[in-house]
């Protein structure tokens, strides 16, 4: 009965257009803030939040980092994968169907780094109700897309807790 119930599902899923999703949770968003020029890399302000996301998640069960070639998506991402135990899994940000293959293909929870332009479509992709576009200024927004839901929840990303010496 329940192997009834789930192929019902993964058949409703796929008539509505929901992919299926082997990841729990594909939590997706933009890169933090960058300084400017050709790939440029994160400012000090974007490595505090980096760190911050790092220890904001660092209790969700993350099995794998995706980030696009470039520096400030890598960089993004880079803490967090270091605090796991991973690396960052460099993905075409014009082959979202391989990208989504290669997230399905991972049990457990996920971290999707992209960009202005690309989050909403990854958003989409993963299932969710595709967001508003993403202005140049919008940056520390965490899409969280679980396995079987359209609904996404947002969360701001947590800047890193600054120490007494951080203070000054």
């Amino acid at each position: 009965m329940g192997r009834t119930i789930a192929a019902l599902l993964l058949l409703l899923m796929s008539a509505l257009g929901v992919p299926a999703m082997a990841a729990d949770v594909v939590y997706v968003m933009r890169h933090l803030q960058k300084a400017t020029g050709d790939d440029p890399v994160l400012t000090p302000e974007g490595v505090a939040n980096a760190n911050g996301l790092a220890a904001q998640l660092a209790n969700s069960r993350i099995r794998a980092v995706f980030a696009t070639a470039t520096r400030r998506a890598a960089q993004t991402g880079e803490p967090l994968a270091r605090a796991q135990g991973l690396t960052v899994t460099t993905y075409d940000p014009r082959n979202v169907p391989a990208l989504v293959a290669a997230v399905n293909a991972i049990s457990g929870n996920v971290l999707v780094v992209g960009h202005s332009n690309t989050v909403p479509d990854l958003v989409a992709a993963f299932g969710g109700t595709k967001p508003a576009p993403l202005t140049e200024a919008d940056y520390g927004t965490i899409y969280v897309v679980k396995a079987g839901s359209t609904d996404v929840v947002t969360m701001p990303v947590s800047p890193a807790p600054s120490g007494p010496e951080r203070g000054r």
